[in-house]
């Protein structure tokens, strides 16, 4: 077998685990949502509680360790932060299955969100080292589908262990399976040169963290990108941890018939309304969400080709063509089309990953994009995953009094604007960024 031959299905190799990592991150990040209904019976929780425990909590020092773990990454080998932010989630994964009560399970999560602070930002940097320019956005795009395939795994198998043996047992199984793959990553995942597939000349030596702000600082269309970003996350995490309960407190009755054609096999325990919401919304998140990841990718890496302002305005204009789907969705009180109207914009809300997170790799030079990338983590995953479960959820229980187990319906529902404000984010970004590009 020849060099490039090698190199190629190598760097295939790479992709393929670093998409396993990402799963397993989305798995430990998401399998709470599912989990909720049995913890919020067991533990007695309210929706406020569950929405800190499940966004607020791991947000907090996932938001506040990124930046100075991309800093170290920016200087040091990006496998090993890797490899030790894995195992660190993983641990902290299995240490909710034994809390006992709202706090032990809020401090459990802190850990994760400690955890997977090291996990994705290195990682879009040592993509950006694997893969030339015009590849990146389908690179990224193929790397981001570890959040619908962790997503809806994390659902699913959140259910079916939940059925089965409790959701202790489900958090303890998927923290001890992320434990055994932190060192096949290490063994297996080289740390490439910086900047080998980037224009000769520019800079790859470490600088600090004040002069990659300062470079940002001088690029508006990053900040756009970011907050528009966030805005959608706001709602697309928010959906990701509440839609099961939503599916449960709705559609309960109707899960069972709508799943009635299911081999008994697929049905531990007889099947209970939590393990039929997995499956309902584990499928509409994986079709959904690799259909789109993959649109969008595939689309910015021809279209950017031509024009930079593309990497926003393709994002833009999925963000509103999204919107009344979902509202059609989340108003239906007929199972089937709330599945086929939750599909489509499950796919148009995670057009953007491909898109913008290669926009990101340009906008800086090599030497800032781990650096680059956790300050934008910071901004997307502070507002999306630290706002969105809680607004949702604190909105359902002021809503809670006048419709009840509906609440929820309508907490959803005004999410949706935030949908809105991201495209309107993200075509202003569009005018900015041909001239913030490193060429």
């Amino acid at each position: 077998m020849n060099t490039a031959t090698e190199s190629r299905a190598y760097r295939a190799y790479v992709m393929f685990i670093l998409v396993v990592v990402y799963t397993f991150n989305f798995i430990d990040r998401q399998i709470v949502g599912i989990l909720a209904i049995p913890i919020k019976a067991d533990l007695a929780l309210t929706d406020t509680q569950l929405s800190l425990m499940g966004g607020l909590a791991f947000a907090l020092f996932y938001t506040l360790l990124g930046i100075p773990i991309a800093w170290l990454a920016d200087r040091g080998n990006r496998t090993w932060i890797m490899t030790i932010a894995l195992a660190v989630w993983s641990a902290m994964t299995a240490v909710c299955g034994l809390a006992q009560n709202f706090w032990h399970l809020f401090f459990a999560r802190l850990g994760v969100g400690v955890g997977e602070a090291g996990g994705v930002a290195p990682a879009y940097s040592l993509i950006a080292d694997y893969f030339p320019p015009h590849q990146r956005a389908r690179a990224l795009a193929v790397y981001s589908f570890g959040i619908p395939i962790g997503g809806a795994l994390g659902i699913v198998l959140g259910g079916v262990l939940s059925s089965i043996a409790g959701w202790r047992t489900a958090f303890i199984v998927v923290g001890v399976v992320g434990l055994l793959l932190a060192p096949l990553f290490r063994l297996t995942v080289r740390e490439p040169r910086r900047g080998q597939y980037d224009t000769p000349g520019q800079d790859t030596a470490p600088v600090s963290i004040a002069t990659v702000f300062k470079t940002l600082v001088g690029k508006p269309s990053f900040w756009t990108l970011s907050f528009g970003a966030a805005c959608s996350s706001m709602i697309g995490y928010g959906l990701i941890f509440w839609l099961p309960s939503f599916f449960v407190r709705s559609f309960g009755a109707a899960l069972p018939e709508f799943f009635n054609w299911l081999p008994d096999a697929l049905l531990p325990g007889g099947g209970d309304v939590v393990l039929y919401a997995s499956y309902f919304y584990g499928s509409i998140l994986l079709i959904g969400g690799l259909c789109g990841i993959w649109l969008g990718g595939m689309i910015a890496d021809r279209i950017g080709a031509r024009s930079k302002a593309a990497y926003a305005q393709i994002p833009a204009v999925a963000f509103v063509i999204a919107v009344p789907f979902f509202v059609v969705g989340v108003m239906s009180e007929n199972l089937g089309l709330a599945f086929f109207a939750f599909l489509t914009p499950t796919a148009l809300s995670l057009v953007w990953l491909g898109p913008v997170l290669s926009a990101f790799q340009h906008l800086v030079t090599p030497n800032m994009r781990t650096t680059a990338s956790a300050i934008f983590l910071f901004i997307n995953n502070l507002i999306g995953i630290g706002l969105g479960n809680l607004v949702i959820g604190a909105i359902s229980d002021v809503l809670n009094a006048r419709y009840g187990v509906e609440s929820l319906r309508y907490a959803i529902l005004f999410g949706t604007v935030f949908y809105l404000a991201a495209a309107g984010l993200l075509f202003i970004a569009a005018k900015k960024l041909e001239k913030d590009w490193e060429h």
